[in-house]
């Protein structure tokens, strides 16, 4: 209880933490490390779901338990990911036409939601018997909410909000995970043969997030070579810190 707890805490706390360069910048991220960003965060996610959540499933139950989870974790984000407006983080004005303060609106409650799942899969790691798996898998969604966390922000401020409140706003669309993570762990915790569901749940949402949204993203503006070679930094460490543990 207290390990998920202080595990989604910090998970949850690095958008904000990710968001605090925004209080000191006077010009704007350039695309070339915002890609290296998010391509590095992929490859911490897609290890995290590789090499540690799919062979943790399949320890705990069998092929058709891990595709069952795995697909309806891709489903739920497919799901949220049609329903939710996509407002171009560095193009605002080709998303929807609406005002400043409803595209503002937008990008939170898009956040807000695609950090549910993330929650649920750092809950559903700690309730696996392997103990160091949570630590894991909340220090991955950590990583990659770092520079989720520093792009909300900039897109507010350039929205012609005050740095402090984007600052602010930012750390509070990471929140959300703490509830989630304690839901997922509750739930794993008390309901007989739901973690390996969950573990691939987590994976699902995970791989989703990575070739839905990172990947192509990081390879959108020429900076192709540079995000690969940082995808595999990301995945290396992820490899790294988990035989270290």
């Amino acid at each position: 209880m207290y390990d998920v707890l202080i595990g989604s805490f910090i998970s949850a706390l690095s958008t904000g933490i990710g968001a605090i360069p925004i209080l000191f910048m006077r010009r704007t991220i350039t695309h070339r490390l915002r890609d290296i960003m998010l391509a590095y965060a992929a490859g911490i996610m897609t290890s995290a779901s590789m090499y540690n959540l799919i062979p943790e499933a399949l320890g705990h139950s069998n092929l058709f338990v891990l595709t069952a989870g795995l697909l309806l974790g891709a489903l739920v984000l497919l799901v949220l990911e049609m329903n939710i407006p996509h407002v171009d983080l560095e193009n605002p004005d080709q998303g929807p036409l609406v005002p400043i303060e409803a595209k503002a609106f937008l990008i939170i409650a898009a956040i807000t939601l695609h950090n549910l799942p993330e929650g649920l899969s750092v809950g559903v790691s700690y309730a696996s018997e392997d103990q160091n798996l949570g630590n894991l898998i909340a220090f991955s969604i950590g990583l990659q909410n770092a520079p989720e966390g520093f792009i909300v922000a900039l897109f507010l401020v350039n929205q012609n909000i005050g740095r402090l409140k984007a600052l602010g706003i930012a750390t509070l669309t990471g929140a959300v995970e703490i509830v989630t993570s304690m839901i997922g762990y509750y739930l794993s915790s008390f309901v007989s043969g739901l973690v390996p569901y969950g573990l691939a749940f987590a994976a699902g949402a995970m791989m989703f997030i990575v070739y839905k949204e990172l990947i192509p993203e990081s390879h959108g503006d020429g900076n192709q070579r540079t995000a690969t070679l940082s995808f595999l930094l990301g995945l290396l460490t992820m490899i790294g810190l988990t035989e270290w543990l």
